[in-house]
């Protein structure tokens, strides 16, 4: 089904300057006010994209739009994923995803694929995301004729069950004469149904994600629902580096909680208290610490990107920073959140309760032990001076 199936307005907004500030914040505070309404297991913020879809953002990024991927304009993104983020955490997490499978489609399509993928999210407002997750049951892409293809196994963690038009699902791919890991988006209205299991969401947060199990047993695509060769979609930097765009969202769950604890403090009148003060003197330098990084992460992305040579090493390393840094950020600005507001603020429909729960399951990502091993590693093994490590 589209995204498309409502007809609450949106805050209005033009085809082009969709980033300025008077454009994204009431979107943002839209999204905000409407996150505890559905914050419940298996549901599914079907408004709130509605809303994405009619400011333009679903397809944001497409040749000729203002985040076009073929354009340097990776900080500019990361700031619209952290804002969205910051509006309501399940959202920016299905919209991360959504942008992630664009960007996959932007690197390895062939020109007629990324004419009937694109025109899916700008012009029929479809939603994409990545289903890359799985368990001992997973994906396999069994081969059975010239051009054709049948799925069996399971996924995890699918993030938009039931909602998400054109999910982008990995798969060991067998019986061709390619092997490996493949990729394939499933045209959901032109295949049978997709069972899916809403017991295995249980979530401590992030309820209203719908990261249900799903089962493609039986599914059948051709040639031209394959995404790219066997094995493409772990080449690097574009695997590992895309970490700064879910590390984005997640300081938009920080930035939330600064904003909410300085509502909360100034209605108690506690803001004169110094202990308070020296808490959100904490909180904030955390967060602008955030920003920063995500601002370096962008522009050297975008730098190294466009670099001669291979510098997907040096992408990686310092996508791998930006990560493990706003995690930090986002576990201290936690604490501090909790020693400010104090039970009272832990109560709903307080945002702090729901927030806080939904960052706490969105930091969970995996291999971060690897991912700061692979920061050392290129420390150590780099010739650059110390000081030259990341110019």
């Amino acid at each position: 089904m589209n995204v498309c199936t409502t007809n609450q307005s949106a805050p209005a907004l033009s085809p082009t300057g969709l980033m300025s500030p008077e454009k994204i914040e009431p979107l943002v505070r839209q999204l905000a006010d409407n996150a505890i309404l559905i914050d419940e297991e298996g549901a599914f913020p079907e408004e709130a994209f509605q809303w994405l879809a009619n400011a333009g953002l679903l397809g944001i990024t497409l040749p000729g739009q203002e985040l076009d991927f073929e354009q340097p304009r990776t900080g500019q993104l990361l700031q619209l994923l952290k804002r969205i983020g910051a509006g309501n955490l399940a959202v920016g997490r299905i919209y991360e995803g959504h942008i992630n499978a664009l960007y996959l489609i932007h690197l390895y399509a062939t020109a007629e694929q990324k004419a009937a993928w694109y025109a899916d999210a700008g012009e029929h407002q479809r939603l994409f995301s990545v289903w890359n997750t799985q368990a001992g049951d997973g994906v396999r892409i069994h081969a059975t004729g010239p051009g054709t293809y049948t799925l069996e196994g399971c996924k995890t963690f699918g993030s938009g069950s039931g909602w998400i038009n054109r999910p982008l699902v990995t798969g060991e791919l067998v019986g061709a004469d390619r092997q490996g890991w493949q990729m394939c988006i499933i045209p959901t209205e032109r295949v049978k149904a997709i069972p899916q299991n809403n017991r295995f969401w249980q979530p401590l947060g992030m309820r209203a994600s719908a990261s249900f199990k799903l089962d493609f047993t039986g599914i059948e695509l051709t040639e031209k629902d394959l995404l790219g060769a066997p094995g493409v979609y772990f080449q690097q930097p574009y695997f590992s580096g895309g970490a700064i765009r879910f590390a984005a969202v997640q300081l938009g769950g920080a930035e939330a909680l600064l904003e909410a604890v300085r509502a909360f403090l100034t209605k108690l009148n506690r803001t004169d208290d110094v202990f308070q003060k020296a808490r959100i003197a904490e909180i904030a330098y955390l967060v602008e610490s955030g920003n920063q990084w995500l601002q370096a992460a962008g522009a050297k992305t975008d730098q190294w990107l466009a670099e001669p040579g291979d510098q997907s090493a040096k992408i990686v390393a310092y996508a791998n920073m930006t990560r493990t840094a706003i995690e930090e950020i986002c576990l201290r600005s936690l604490q501090l959140t909790e020693r400010s507001v104090g039970a009272r603020g832990l109560l709903r429909p307080l945002p702090f309760e729901r927030i806080h729960r939904d960052l706490t399951m969105y930091l969970r990502q995996p291999a971060p032990d690897a991912t700061l091993t692979d920061i050392g590693n290129y420390v150590l093994t780099d010739n650059a001076s110390t000081y030259a490590l990341w110019s």
